[in-house]
């Protein structure tokens, strides 16, 4: 219906003008009828007569429906003007009309009640409700003329206000002004607050005064300006304001408030005992404030920053007693501050007192009181965000050890290949009588721990190859029962208790057995006096996301295991740090803090969770969760497998294309290739192979590359011989885990992987294995 009215006013409107425009060109008409009267009465000749008689009462005729017509376009016009106040008369929001130029022809009665009826422009009606109303009602006015309606918000002494404006005719203009009080002002309570306070815009418009800084002030200002002779306001220092008495010296504490507001408040420094004008005016701010004099002492504080550190009403400390200093001492920042020698100074500080490990982002501002220079510290809550920064570093910090670990376990495999590989070739020439068999022997078991120690950086780096498999934890602990009773000793006691139904969990059984043996062995070395190691498992069902030490476990079914002991503990401040590598409690030659880290390790990579419980004197307890692996309808539906086919070493036959970057690896592997009876060509890169693969006549059996090579990498060039040769099959070997090689590759078919380092036999073998 609005709508229809506001069509038929802008239609009418243009009629009218339309029709005005006629009316005032209708005076030639009436001068031509009045000609042609004229004619007619002084014409001699019958003809002339007549004929100029009918133009003048043409003319006449015309002159006066034009006339006519303008007076019902004026009724028609006044009638939708009492549609437009039959529309918005009522309306509770301040209403308008205006031509071009801005002069109201339309007020509603809320406008009125608002604003008054004095003003003859929207300009002048509108001038003390928000700055700048002629920039606003122009830019709002060329808009709507152009695209028919557009509103805009402007920030108003009571709060903000909604200016919309429709263009309802051609040069006519419909205004409507909603106001938005800002609840944050009227219910902050400030009017009743004895210290003085006032909140500004951006533009330093003056939105809100209390009634502390009228008296002060003798009124209410409409600009910043007009309050502060310094045109850089900033918080914590002393000021001069041009009070309705003179001149009052204050400081001035500032807040940022909602929609870019600013609130200031003002703290009188003038005709008040030294040292107790602050403690009395800043008591109820909102901001903990700190008072401190030029020496670091204490000198006053407010009911927020008591609240913060816990402090007495009458405690004096000094500064070096609330917070430490992070790299330097923090009196001489004061004292820095406190003698101009740095003009601001913020700085995130931990506290002395207060909560634990809180820490509290520091700014301080020189001021003087009674000519005693001092500080004003403001301070703010930094612990999440420095507890953040700790867990982002820590994040960092685990993230380059892995990688670290994963780059140095690839060089190190390849070296430990070549030393136990050549140490294979030795020991098949010496036999077990040979006075050099049991130096080989022994080169060979220590390169297989070396092997180990690889594996566990591998592992912690979640580097390693797994190979999952579903198990059931009840028939592994049953298996490694007389292992661990073996590991614990004579004077620590190993039970074990199963939770029936525990249902069945994936992983590689292996690793899993590795990861018992560590925490059992842990639990003994943690109990030299002897004691109780318990390993339990339950079966869990989580309705709700378990959340600890930042990890989230979701909801669903889990195999839990918890391995209990009795022993010395884990204190506080070390639980964060025992999964780190190289992290030891333990003393030189005993351990190499690894063990914990490659329990983490292998946890993470299979899917759990891994937490622990301590208390010092008591005991230790580790939680390890394994998500129950429920079989796919294709794993539930496919027969049972063949068992595993032995194969039995033998002599080879076939062709093998070694390409290898690492001369030692790559003389230690064709070596035991060719002494499996196999012929061996030899690339040390991926683009050599292939240029040996150009000669068509060459027939080959099984490729072995090296995965990371420089230049072409292993499965590149293997898939490009296979676009010649798709029949070929093919052994991978790295340093690095399986995962080196993308989903893609890894899908290739009639392709195994062998992890370095590997032995003679294991390498024969693999080969075999593709052959037959």
């Amino acid at each position: 219906m609005g709508m229809g009215v506001l069509a038929g006013v802008q239609g009418s409107s243009e009629i009218i003008a339309v029709l005005r425009g006629l009316a005032t060109r209708s005076r030639l008409l009436l001068a031509g009828a009045l000609a042609a009267g004229v004619a007619a009465a002084v014409a001699s000749d019958p003809s002339v007569r007549v004929a100029a008689s009918v133009v003048a009462l043409t003319l006449g005729a015309l002159v006066g429906l034009l006339w006519a017509l303008v007076f019902l376009a004026t009724r028609t016009e006044r009638a939708a003007e009492r549609s437009v106040a039959l529309l918005v008369g009522q309306d509770a929001t301040p209403c308008f009309t205006t031509d071009a130029q801005g002069q109201i022809l339309y007020r509603n009665t809320a406008a009125q009640a608002r604003f008054g009826g004095a003003a003859a422009s929207l300009m002048s009606a509108l001038q003390d409700h928000f700055a700048s109303p002629a920039s606003v009602l122009y830019r709002l006015q060329s808009r709507a003329q152009t695209a028919g309606a557009t509103r805009e918000d402007v920030v108003t002494r009571r709060g903000h206000s909604r200016l919309s404006v429709h263009r309802i005719a051609e040069g006519r203009f419909l205004w409507r002004l909603e106001e938005f009080v800002d609840r944050a002002v009227s219910g902050r309570g400030a009017e009743g607050l004895s210290l003085p306070m006032l909140i500004v815009n951006k533009s330093g418009v003056v939105l809100f005064t209390n009634e502390a800084m009228r008296r002060l002030l003798g009124g209410r200002p409409k600009r910043l300006d007009r309050v502060f002779s310094t045109p850089v306001l900033r918080s914590g220092e002393e000021l001069e304001v041009a009070g309705v008495d003179g001149p009052v010296r204050a400081i001035l504490a500032e807040i940022s408030g909602a929609g870019e507001r600013r609130e200031i408040y003002l703290l009188p420094v003038s005709h008040r005992p030294a040292g107790e004008q602050i403690l009395e005016d800043f008591e109820g701010l909102p901001v903990a404030l700190l008072r401190f004099d030029g020496e670091g002492r204490l000198m006053a504080a407010n009911r927020a920053a008591r609240d913060v550190l816990d402090l007495a009403s009458d405690a004096r400390p000094m500064f070096h007693d609330i917070y430490e200093g992070l790299g330097r001492s923090v009196l001489d920042w004061v004292a820095d501050v406190a003698s101009e020698r740095q003009l601001v100074g913020s700085e995130v500080l931990r506290a002395r007192i207060g909560q634990a490990d809180a820490f509290h982002q520091v700014t301080l501002r020189r001021y003087v009181d009674h000519g005693c220079p001092g500080v004003l510290a403001v301070v703010q809550d930094a612990t999440a965000m420095k507890r953040l920064e700790a867990q982002f570093v820590q994040s960092q910090k685990m993230q380059a050890i892995g990688q670290l670990a994963g780059g140095i376990a690839h060089d190190f495999n390849n070296l430990l290949t070549a030393i136990s590989g050549h140490c294979d070739l030795l020991l098949l020439r010496h036999s077990r009588e040979d006075k050099d068999f049991a130096d080989l022997v022994q080169i060979n078991q220590n390169a297989n721990r070396a092997a180990a120690l690889v594996g566990q950086l591998l592992a912690f780096s979640r580097k390693q190859t797994l190979k999952p498999q579903r198990i059931d934890l009840q028939e592994v602990l049953s298996d490694m029962a007389h292992l661990l009773n073996r590991l614990v000793g004579e004077k620590v006691r190993l039970r074990l208790a199963h939770a029936p139904d525990l249902g069945m969990i994936r992983a590689d059984k292996r690793q899993l057995e590795q990861v018992l043996m560590n925490l059992v062995v842990n639990a003994r070395d943690a109990m030299p006096m002897g004691g109780t190691i318990r390993v339990e498992t339950e079966a869990l069902t989580l309705q709700d996301e378990l959340r600890r030490n930042r990890a989230v476990v979701p909801v669903g079914d889990y195999a839990a295991i918890r391995v209990i002991d009795t022993g010395v503990g884990i204190p506080a401040d070390r639980l964060e740090k025992i999964f780190e590598p190289f992290f030891t409690t333990k003393r030189a030659g005993e351990g190499t803090g690894l063990g914990l880290s490659t329990v983490y390790g292998i946890v993470k990579q299979s899917g759990g969770f891994i937490f622990v419980d301590s208390t010092p004197g008591e005991g230790s307890v580790f939680h390890l969760y394994f998500p129950i692996h429920h079989p796919t309808e294709d794993e539930a539906t496919a027969p049972a497998a063949e068992p595993a086919r032995k194969i039995v070493l033998k002599q080879g036959e076939g062709v093998v294309l070694l390409v290898e970057d690492e001369a030692p690896v790559r003389a230690f592997a064709s070596r035991a290739l060719r002494l499996r009876g196999y012929t061996v060509l030899e690339a040390d890169c991926a683009e050599e192979a292939l240029r040996l693969l150009e000669d068509r006549s060459l027939a080959i059996d099984v490729f072995v590359t090296d995965v990371v090579m420089p230049g072409m990498d292993g499965p590149s060039w293997v898939k490009l011989a296979r676009e010649a040769r798709p029949d070929v099959r093919v052994v991978f070997m790295s340093g690095y885990a399986e995962d080196c090689l993308s989903e893609e590759q890894a899908r290739m078919p009639n392709s195994v992987f062998l992890a370095k380092p590997f032995s003679l036999n294991d390498l024969a073998i693999t080969v075999q294995g593709q052959l037959h």
